[in-house]
């Protein structure tokens, strides 16, 4: 499972938190209005309970009380329902028998004792708030009150703070990804120069005094950088030094062994088996050191110049005994290219040597343009192909593929393909391996700003 990443969980934190803190600050809120309305609500409806209950005790405080009169006479509107017990019988403006279940036994009591009070309840209808005050004598005047309008409005301020806790939530998030990308652009700076370093740029540099507080990291990660350049400078001398004074022995050597391998036929079985033995291993340590020296001055900058690559191509083939037929050039590819011609030239024969050796030989060489100034060159082979856990690593140095030791080829050095990765980096390109329909390689070597 892929890990999430820094700014998606600072971003993630934001949000978190941006909730938790938003949505107890909606919990509060909503508590205290909606305390706050209640309150307002049941004292409101007590002031006009206890206005109507004296209006109706008036009413009924004679010895032939019109309970009827007295009831109708109160303005209680739509959202108001009375109720009167009077000498054990409930009445109403309606006049239900049944009325006086609505109002709660434990307020009864209450009022059964002279004492008035106020208590919710949940009907049909929705909440209400029940008002019961004693009157004269053993009469109890109750007043029904309906609290659906202001549930309403209580729903109404709860979806409104919930959408609010969720746009804030979504502010969270958006200021954490803000934040996180603003504080790590330094780093990606320092990303960027890195992969700079990897490519081959080995002139990148860090500014320290552009974030301060990475001062520390600019100046570990130039003088690393110093020391990477200072050292493949090292190698680079040392390889080219060594060649060098490799090749006048050795060119002593292969003209020695040259003038005792024409005269092989002269000696015994064992001693022209011998002198053979040594004219190979001497023509693969010239081989070697050649190619020691081209890895030396692979850092030299690109020359490029107008080439015609299909003649190129064509003579490449002819010299290695192959027909200059293989050569395909894809229609609407220019016949010339802007590059290095050694370069290119050495490419596309370290290519076909590889095909040579450990492919069974190359059956195409296509040339063709890849669009926005870029080319390629593709050699396909009729081999095993590269297996894939194999490919990363076939580029580099001293590596030889599984073909190699499967055909018991010991004439390579393992440098030609780390040296073809090198001139297409060179030419700010790239070398990949990959399989050919029908079977087979196909290496593939684009280069940029070659084509118009």
């Amino acid at each position: 499972m892929r890990p999430i990443g820094l700014r998606a969980r600072v971003s993630a934190a934001f949000a978190v938190g941006a909730l938790l803190l938003s949505a107890c600050v909606s919990l509060v809120s909503y508590e205290l209005i909606r305390n706050t309305l209640f309150a307002e609500r049941e004292r409101t409806a007590v002031r006009a309970a206890y206005v109507d209950a004296t209006v109706v005790n008036a009413g009924v405080a004679g010895p032939a009380p019109e309970v009827a009169e007295a009831l109708r006479v109160l303005d209680t509107g739509a959202d108001r329902y009375v109720l009167l017990h009077l000498n054990g019988e409930w009445y109403s403006r309606t006049a239900e028998p049944a009325a006086g279940s609505a109002v709660p036994a434990g307020l009864q009591e209450m009022l059964g004792r002279g004492e008035a009070g106020a208590q919710r309840i949940r009907r049909d209808s929705g909440p209400a708030l029940v008002v019961g005050i004693p009157l004269s004598g053993s009469a109890a005047f109750y007043e029904i009150v309906s609290l659906r309008e202001l549930d309403r409005t209580l729903q109404l301020l709860a979806v409104v703070l919930a959408a609010v806790a969720i746009m804030v939530a979504a502010g969270g998030a958006a200021v954490g990804w803000y934040v996180t990308r603003y504080a790590l652009r330094p780093l990606t700076v320092v990303a960027e120069a890195a992969r700079g370093v990897a490519a081959g740029d080995l002139a990148t540099r860090l500014d320290p005094a552009t974030e301060p507080d990475l001062a520390g990291l600019s100046h570990a990660f130039n003088d690393m950088a110093d020391q990477l350049a200072r050292r493949l400078e090292r190698d680079r001398r040392f390889a080219a030094d060594v060649s060098h004074e490799l090749r006048s022995p050795l060119q002593t050597l292969e003209a020695a062994v040259s003038v005792v391998h024409r005269r092989k036929d002269s000696l015994d079985e064992r001693s022209a088996a011998a002198v053979g033995l040594i004219a190979a291993e001497v023509s693969r340590f010239q081989n070697l050191v050649d190619d020691l020296l081209e890895l030396a001055r692979s850092d030299q900058p690109v020359h490029r110049e107008p080439t015609g690559v299909a003649e190129l191509a064509r003579g490449v083939c002819t010299a290695r005994g192959l027909p200059g037929s293989l050569v395909e050039v894809v229609p609407g590819t220019p016949g010339t290219w802007r590059v290095d011609r050694r370069r290119f030239e050495q490419t596309l024969a370290n290519l076909i040597d590889n095909a040579i050796r450990y492919g069974g030989g190359p059956i195409a060489v296509r040339l063709g343009a890849a669009g926005g100034g870029r080319c390629f060159l593709e050699v396909d082979d009729e081999g095993p192909g590269v297996p894939e856990e194999h490919r990363p690593a076939i580029f580099s140095r001293f590596v030889r593929g599984p073909a190699a030791n499967a055909r018991g080829a010991k004439d390579g050095t393992g440098l030609g393909l780390s040296i073809v990765a090198g001139h297409a980096a060179a030419h700010d390109g790239r070398a990949t391996v990959g399989d050919r329909p029908g079977g087979g390689a196909r290496f593939r070597v684009e280069l940029a700003g070659c084509v118009p």
